[in-house]
């Protein structure tokens, strides 16, 4: 899957990087079978404490792949098998498209989207989820799939209205409309600008990654799902209640009063 998807580790910062820019990281079944594989590799690594989705070439993920939808038109049914390692327990993402986007949203450390060019279809869906969103203000984004004849179905239905709110997903999903990263940051589908996204995420990344690790994966915990107001502030209490006074809280005050940076233990 080398040629397709690249990760990378360094100073807790894993780059996921798409590396097929002269299909414009489009999707077929070898590249989502890649991407699956990519998030599945960093689930249990106590040493990543952030993730950077990134891409080479100009776009970010151009949707799939033009050769599928010439099978589509010959009236084919896309039924190639991806060979892909076993859902997480509890996941309810099951088709290979969904687990390709909803996988993000799965891992334990935050997840970061650096979209530059064009991300559509299926590959806004991979964006979305990310957890954060930078994009370049010239980008363009849309949720093509009814050009297509088709609808989201990479989790874009759960994911999209959790950021827009239903009358701008409606407005997206049902005209196809592409937006610019300016446009995506004001409706909410992207979370800020950058002129080179890749170098805002990783800077980000570096930044979150110096932070207790054992504190921010309970802050996506918290953040990932709304729930009832009781169950969420049950929640933060739990939380809370384990991060007091443990040894890498203990060392973020310290550090704090010190003047110095902090190093904190990778959780175990």
């Amino acid at each position: 899957m080398s040629e397709r998807v690249r990760t990378t580790v360094a100073d807790g910062v894993a780059e996921v990087r798409f590396t097929r820019p002269e299909r414009r990281n489009a999707l077929d079944v070898a590249q989502f079978t890649a991407i699956v594989h990519a998030a599945d590799a960093l689930r249990d690594r106590a040493d990543v404490r952030v993730v950077v989705l990134s891409a080479q070439g100009p776009d970010f993920c151009a949707g799939l792949d033009r050769d599928m939808f010439r099978a589509m038109r010959a009236g084919e049914r896309l039924s190639a098998t991806a060979e892909l390692p076993p859902p997480r327990d509890g996941s309810p993402a099951r088709a290979t498209g969904q687990r390709a986007a909803y996988a993000w949203t799965e891992l334990d450390v935050p997840v970061i989207a650096a979209v530059q060019g064009h991300a559509l279809g299926g590959g806004l869906q991979i964006a979305l989820g990310a957890d954060l969103r930078i994009v370049a203000p010239t980008a363009t984004l849309s949720v093509l799939e009814i050009v297509w004849g088709l609808v989201p179905d990479m989790g874009g239905t759960l994911l999209l209205p959790q950021l827009v709110g239903r009358d701008v997903a409606r407005d997206l999903t049902f005209t196809g409309r592409t937006v610019s990263g300016s446009e995506a940051v004001a409706l909410g589908l992207a979370t800020r600008t950058a002129e080179d996204p890749r170098a805002a995420a990783l800077a980000t990344a570096r930044e979150i990654a110096a932070r207790n690790p054992h504190a921010v994966r309970a802050a996506k915990r918290l953040l990932a799902t709304p729930r009832p107001p009781a169950e969420q502030l049950a929640a933060e209490q739990a939380e809370i209640g384990a991060l007091i006074a443990s040894p890498n809280q203990r060392e973020a005050v310290a550090a704090r009063l010190e003047g110095r940076d902090p190093v904190f233990d990778d959780p175990s």
